[in-house]
């Protein structure tokens, strides 16, 4: 796990559910969270997503639970690009959580894309930011991605007649 950036946090009790344990909920939490710090780590701000009217969005994610974590446990968290579209406006993003003994709590995988939010589409991000999500990847082998990865997505949506509602 070489070049590997983690993101280090601490369970909170407003993380746990009724189990007294993380809650499934504070893994997805925990995860963008630690985007949001690789993002600002490698140069790109919140402030810089502001100005640009450019935000990432989550189309898929997938999580697979090993081990519970509770209250005051230091976790941490890593982020790495798995893959990208050549213009960088599809990506996917590997996560795993582990206790600070090493003990691997969580795996995930998600697909998501740039997001223009004036235009309210996907869009490319411009070259300046596209260089510094390369600089986070490195020499690292990823998988270059195209829409056609994006209909490979398990789900897809389903629109039903509204009247189906009605009764109810």
């Amino acid at each position: 796990m070489q070049n590997t950036y983690y993101q280090k946090t601490i369970v909170r009790w407003s993380d746990l559910d009724a189990n007294r344990h993380l809650a499934n909920s504070s893994y997805m939490n925990f995860t963008s969270f630690a985007r949001i710090a690789f993002l600002r780590d490698f140069g790109i701000s919140m402030k810089d997503l502001g100005k640009l009217q450019i935000g990432p969005a989550i189309l898929h994610e997938q999580f697979s639970f090993f081990r519970e974590a509770y209250e005051g446990e230091e976790i941490y968290i890593t982020a790495e690009i798995d893959g990208m579209s050549e213009d960088g406006m599809l990506y996917t993003f590997v996560h795993n959580l582990y206790r600070k003994d090493g003990t691997h709590l969580c795996h995930s995988l998600l697909t998501g894309v740039w997001f223009s939010l004036i235009d309210r589409k996907m869009k490319a991000p411009p070259a300046e930011m596209l260089t510094q999500l390369k600089k986070s990847v490195g020499e690292r082998k990823i998988k270059t991605l195209t829409k056609a990865d994006l209909k490979k997505l398990p789900s897809f949506p389903q629109n039903i007649d509204p009247t189906t509602f009605k009764n109810m």
